[in-house]
């Protein structure tokens, strides 16, 4: 006997719930908004411009991310820094982000921040060596804020096109309002914690679109085969009915993704976390909206289009 995780024949009402959920909704993308204007969007180096350095302390050299941020903090011309551990502990490996030039002062003759940082953890904690510096410019991390803000933008009028060649024009902006309901509610929830926006994250906001995509194609195919099989009933019907039978496959789907991201978070170390983080929440904004967003949109549009056809 087969192992099913949704009985044959289960009928939860998710369009029933749809007001609810729409009301839901509308409260977080207006509480990110809100947030974004009161609390402000931190940008990564990537975006922002600055530099970041990996240093590995010697053998035996005892130290950890809080002493060395203070002592960062503390050297002329760097506020704010980040650290974070690099690899494994036994390494002894960090990486040391800060904004801003590379010297204080004048360019040509200013003293140099990553000799400065060097000399200071070396004087307090031990010694060590500068294993990599990587500065990106302003300008050149505003370029990769308006390419990435770009490829967002381009990607989601792909996937509009996509949606009304596969199925019909009335499909598309129910896929489309769900991608941006995810990739606006993880970009919230991340300005609301004050995490910083990088590369790493705009990475993340691509591969929660198309997951999200993925699982609201999955339960479209099902009402467009459910629509022809189905004609006696009416379209809350459908889009009930294909929502349950896709319900078994949304979840292991949705549960199997997240064990991975998981373990990736717990296990994955400082560089990769802040990447799993935004895909554990896209993941469940993604499957939420896949649901409660795409399918009642599409049941909105269509009682709009027949009452204007009246």
């Amino acid at each position: 006997m087969s192992f099913e995780l949704v009985k044959p024949g289960t009928n939860i009402d998710f369009i029933g719930k749809r007001r609810i959920c729409f009301g839901l909704s509308v409260g977080m993308i207006l509480a990110s908004l809100i947030a974004t204007q009161t609390i402000g969007v931190k940008l990564g180096i990537d975006f922002a411009g600055g530099t970041e350095i990996q240093v590995q302390f010697d053998p035996g050299v005892i130290v950890s991310e809080g002493p060395i941020r203070e002592i960062v903090n503390a050297v002329e011309g760097i506020d704010d820094p980040s650290v974070v551990r690099y690899g494994d502990a036994i390494q002894n490996e960090y990486l040391v982000k800060f904004k801003g030039a590379i010297k204080v002062g004048d360019a040509s003759v200013g003293k140099d921040k990553v000799e400065m940082i060097q000399q200071a953890l070396s004087s307090e904690i031990g010694p060590l060596t500068v294993r990599r510096v990587e500065f990106v410019g302003p300008r050149v991390g505003a370029e990769l804020r308006d390419d990435g803000l770009q490829a967002l933008f381009w990607a989601s009028v792909v996937v509009l096109i996509y949606i009304a060649f596969r199925f019909s024009s009335r499909f598309a902006p129910g896929a489309i309002l769900a991608v941006l309901h995810d990739l606006l509610i993880t970009a919230g929830i991340f300005v609301m914690l004050g995490l910083e926006f990088d590369l790493r994250i705009l990475a993340a906001m691509l591969a929660i679109l198309g997951y999200s995509l993925n699982d609201t194609i999955i339960i479209y195919d099902r009402v467009r085969e459910n629509l022809a099989l189905h004609t006696k009933h009416n379209l809350a019907e459908v889009l009930n009915l294909s929502i349950n039978q896709t319900l078994s496959r949304t979840v292991l789907t949705s549960g199997t993704t997240l064990m991975t991201l998981g373990a990736l978070y717990l296990l994955g170390g400082e560089v990769i976390r802040p990447f799993a983080f935004a895909m554990m929440l896209g993941v469940i904004v993604g499957t939420y909206s896949s649901i409660y967003i795409a399918s009642p949109t599409l049941l909105l549009l269509e009682t709009w289009f027949q009452e204007s056809d009246k």
